[in-house]
């Protein structure tokens, strides 16, 4: 049996996850559509969050270790970030049209910083919700509820709005939505039963840093291959972007079945993905999943066909399963218990500077040398990073035979 806490949360999550589908998913094709933005003003669509997180990061770890009562300052994170919608939807009346794009990146910039505190938070209070012996089933559950309302609700709009991928108040409606679920999850986080935790700022005095992580040799290595895969694989984002609007010429509805599509595959291989990874290696099955992620930039190029781009979509949405589930997976397999905090804390500081830096040099690169040949080269990029991977898996089999016959 769930207990209040577990199935209020889970109807948070429904609400968090409508309301994020009704907005992000729509953003790049809102801004290039409706604000005339640039290639480069794209680019800073998937750059800024990150860059904003990366700021916002040690101050949200302050403020939720002194707070007493973590659950008001997650719902005051979410209400902030929410209430940006509103702006959303009013930046078309402002006087200027030419200063609407920049206008939308700077409240896409501010909605990330709540959004970094509510992200942190959350995760924070709903481990101390949850019992640790209850935590994988309940998760696990969690997510693939989550998964099925993504999928309908996406569905949803993708029926609804057919034909409405020019009109203004279309992407207004949009937005609204998202803000009326995202009040609905503000709601249902104050409905959480919380038992205010007394601090002493013992957590504060802790050290910020261990420079020894980098004596690790297995984490050292996973780290430069998973930094060098997500430039890689997020350097293409904003011109995946362009390339569907702009030369494709995608509607809201293929936007929808787009996501559709990845969500759908990604649903349904996650557990292949899972029983690989047990059987061989997390790192061996990785490689293969690096290795069907190269292929999605080389082969979306080859045609501007709506269904061809959808298919493309969806069996990127397989290999999407692999590596979401298995990076994280290695993430933790190759930090050292004693330091661990450090070596995820670490990871994560450094792959948001990625995060910042690699749609910018693949809008670059598409400025540079056309949408055709910057996708050439994130496919290539992208088979490097299944390399640099398989080199790891090699070194580390490796060493683990060499201390068996030890």
């Amino acid at each position: 049996m769930r207990t209040y806490n577990e199935k209020i949360s889970i109807y948070h999550g429904m609400a968090s996850t409508i309301a994020l589908n009704f907005s992000n998913n729509f953003f790049p094709i809102f801004a290039i559509t409706m604000l005339s933005a640039t290639n480069y003003q794209v680019g800073l669509i998937s750059s800024l969050p990150p860059l904003m997180a990366l700021m916002m990061t040690i101050p949200a770890a302050i403020l939720l270790n002194r707070s007493q009562a973590q659950k008001k300052l997650v719902a005051l994170s979410v209400l902030f970030a929410r209430l940006m919608f509103l702006l959303i939807i009013g930046i078309i009346y402002l006087p200027s049209p030419s200063t609407h794009a920049s206008v939308f990146l700077v409240v896409v910039a501010i909605m990330s910083l709540p959004n970094t505190v509510a992200n942190i938070g959350w995760q924070t209070f709903i481990g101390g919700l949850v019992e640790e012996s209850r935590r994988g089933s309940f998760f696990s559950d969690r997510n693939r509820l989550l998964t099925i309302v993504g999928l309908i609700s996406t569905l949803v709009i993708g029926v609804l709005m057919k034909d409405a991928s020019t009109s203004i108040t279309a992407y207004q409606f949009l937005f609204g939505i998202a803000f009326c679920f995202g009040m609905l999850e503000v709601f249902l986080l104050m409905k959480h039963e919380e038992e205010p935790v007394k601090t002493d700022g013992s957590l504060l005095k802790k050290k910020t840093m261990d420079w020894s992580i980098f004596k690790y040799k297995n984490y050292v290595s996973f780290l430069v291959a998973a930094l060098f895969f997500n430039f890689a694989w997020q350097m293409a984002w904003g011109i995946f972007n362009i390339y569907h609007v702009r030369f494709v010429g995608v509607t809201i509805f293929w936007v929808s079945m787009f996501a559709v599509g990845s969500m759908l595959a990604q649903f349904l291989s996650f557990p292949l993905w899972k029983k690989w990874a047990e059987k061989r290696s997390n790192t061996l099955v990785f490689v293969w999943a690096a290795v069907g992620m190269a292929t999605t930039p080389f082969l979306t190029v080859l045609s501007t066909n709506v269904y061809y781009i959808a298919l493309v979509q969806t069996s990127s949405g397989f290999f999407l399963a692999g590596v979401v589930l298995l990076l994280f997976n290695l993430l933790l397999e190759q930090s050292p218990d004693h330091v661990r905090t450090y070596c995820i804390t670490t990871y994560n500081v450094l792959l948001s500077i990625v995060a910042f830096i690699a749609p910018q040099i693949g809008i670059w690169l598409l400025e540079q040398l056309g949408v055709e040949i910057a996708m050439y080269i994130n496919s290539a990029l992208r088979f490097l990073s299944a390399g640099l991977f398989l080199i790891v898996y090699v070194k580390y089999t490796r060493k683990t035979k060499s201390h068996l016959v030890l």
